[in-house]
């Protein structure tokens, strides 16, 4: 499948998007032994050898990885105050990863990470709408018509927000499935409906469950788990 000749420069970890469109405008990017200038031209990655200052770009290997999130832990790519990463729970000498999608620094559990733009597409844009499972304590003893009220949508700061399932594990701990991931949804919703939220723990994403995976361990999805995401 052709790819935009930047999007495989940024992609097999030569330098950010925007820095490649720069290097084949100055002239340094050849395809083939042909010099290329033009943003937007488009190359196979399998047959194509492609070059920078004369030395060959090889194809990023894909990844896709699977980690227990611990709570305290901030799920970004660059951090200037020195807090802990979900990158950073990795060994060193993988290729650039992100995280597909977010998990904010106070949730814990499921997080998904890779190289591989399409497949971190497919998991978060709204049209696909993912479902996520989540296991969440709250203040408060739950009451049947609090869970009719998450199902029927909250309205926080001008946005709806809803469960797709709610299921009650004890008076005080909630099982949820969303599809929608606004930011700190569960979170909102439920101080909207007057239980804050104590711990959030995200247990699976489509069909991959977090299982047996302890915080702050890390193991890489079978060729079968990432075509069961991408096709969910």
């Amino acid at each position: 499948m052709s790819v935009r000749l930047q999007k495989f420069l940024a992609e097999a970890g030569v330098a950010s998007r925007r820095a490649c469109e720069q290097l084949i405008v100055e002239g340094r990017v050849t395809v083939n032994d042909r010099l290329v200038t033009e943003l937007g031209t488009k190359v196979e990655p399998a047959t194509d050898r492609v070059a920078v200052d004369s030395k060959t770009v090889a194809a990023e290997r894909k990844l896709y990885i699977a980690l227990h999130k611990p709570r305290g832990v901030f799920c970004t790519s660059h951090d200037t105050h020195g807090r802990k990463r979900a990158l950073d729970l990795l060994p060193s000498g993988l290729p650039r990863l992100y995280t597909v999608g977010r998990l904010d620094a106070d949730s814990e559990g499921l997080v998904l990470l890779t190289n591989d733009g399409s497949f971190s597409l497919r998991l978060t844009h709204p049209r696909y709408k993912r479902p996520k499972k989540y296991r969440v304590k709250v203040a408060g003893a739950w009451r049947a018509e609090t869970t009719a009220r998450l199902l029927d949508g909250i309205v926080s700061d001008g946005e709806r927000l809803r469960a797709e399932s709610v299921t009650v594990v004890r008076e005080n701990e909630l099982e949820l499935i969303i599809r929608e991931g606004k930011k700190r949804q569960i979170r909102r919703m439920m101080s909207a409906v007057g239980h804050p939220v104590q711990r959030l723990v995200r247990t699976a994403i489509g069909n991959l469950k977090l299982g047996n995976l302890k915080s702050g361990q890390w193991r890489y999805l079978t060729n079968e788990e990432v075509h069961q995401l991408l096709c969910d």
